[in-house]
């Protein structure tokens, strides 16, 4: 479920302007999984811009308020959401954790990093969904420690249907901020794609394993 269409476009446009997100139709880039696709998304980027990263943790923090307010733990997913779920947590006043792709081999062997709080209702912030299957790794991880994992929310998803289909048959509730289509929409409006650089880009989302 993507929030606000409003609040879905002002933070497209923010992500284009720090270049946390890049578009290029012609000269696709590639995922680690062998995607070839036109977009490239690293909200990372935007930690280096202060109003960015700022209205991004005001936006999640109304969200938590508005769909999960009985929060008590605000949990992050290593790296990228690492940062973001901390000025979530900030901003809420809440404890936070974050939930590392899989157990260090090393020292207390912690694959959740802070306290923890069986029982606990917790939201989970992710920087990006795709497949979804990293982001359910951590409320695996998260659920198994004892937490109750309310639901999951990000601040951009691909929108793909198997990353939707994945959270439901895990019963986890995803919102994210904005969207693919969000973005392509902004992305038109602010004559930063051409109608058929448009074309193009809608198609990849259509069957991305195909494109290119």
């Amino acid at each position: 479920m993507e929030c606000d269409s409003e609040i879905a476009r002002i933070i497209a446009s923010l992500l284009l302007q720090s270049k946390a997100i890049k578009l290029n139709a012609e000269t696709p880039f590639v995922w680690a999984s062998g995607i070839k696709s036109p977009i490239y998304c690293d909200n990372r980027q935007t930690l280096s811009y202060p109003q960015v990263r700022r209205q991004i943790a005001l936006q999640l923090s109304n969200l938590v308020k508005k769909y999960y307010p009985e929060t008590k733990v605000v949990a992050g997913v290593a790296t990228g959401a690492i940062a973001h779920g901390a000025l979530v947590a900030e901003e809420l006043g809440l404890p936070f954790v974050y939930v590392r792709s899989s157990a260090k081999g090393h020292g207390m062997g912690n694959q959740i990093e802070g306290r923890i709080m069986p029982g606990e209702k917790t939201v989970v912030i992710e920087d990006l969904v795709s497949t979804g299957k990293s982001s359910l790794a951590a409320v695996t991880a998260l659920r198994e420690a004892g937490f109750v994992v309310e639901g999951m929310l990000a601040i951009f998803s691909y929108g793909f249907d198997e990353a939707e289909k994945a959270m439901q048959e895990h019963n986890c509730e995803l919102i994210s901020l904005s969207s693919y289509d969000c973005l392509l929409e902004t992305a038109l409006q602010e004559e930063r794609i051409t109608p058929e650089e448009l074309e193009l880009l809608s198609k990849w989302r259509q069957d991305p394993h195909a494109w290119g």
